[in-house]
């Protein structure tokens, strides 16, 4: 048995070491969200850090350099404006948005809707802005 577990203790340094985040992101991270313990993925090359903050679902995206990209903040379908909920009624008759957040970037805030595999991005005030594939 204990052989095992020193096996399993070594396999988890080894697998965190391999997934490091760079000591520049954790550095924003922690700067822009103090005291947040954060799930580290990486996505494009980027360093996404997944968390809760006030009961919220958040992400953060950082570049190798620690630059920030963007904040998503999750939020309930039904929360989203009308005119999203029209256009994506219009726009994608019988598909139910599966995932909705609020986007902040350097471009500025955004709505995300996850739509059919796509996100449909939209301006503050609903306006349609362009589909990502996911």
């Amino acid at each position: 048995m204990k052989k095992i577990l020193v096996a399993l203790t070594l396999f988890a340094t080894l697998n965190c070491t391999a997934q490091k985040t760079p000591a520049a992101v954790q550095a924003a991270f922690s700067k822009t969200f103090p005291g947040i313990t954060a799930k580290w993925d990486t996505e494009d090359g980027n360093y996404e850090a997944n968390f809760k903050k006030n009961g919220k679902s958040m992400s953060a995206t950082y570049d190798a350099n620690g630059k920030w990209m963007e904040t998503e903040t999750d939020i309930a379908v039904n929360k989203l404006p009308a005119a999203i909920i029209a256009y994506i009624k219009a726009n994608y008759s019988g598909i139910s948005i599966k995932e909705a957040a609020i986007l902040n970037t350097s471009e500025g805030d955004r709505y995300e809707a996850e739509v059919n595999g796509k996100d449909l991005l939209f301006d503050m005030n609903g306006k349609f802005i362009k589909a990502v594939v996911d």
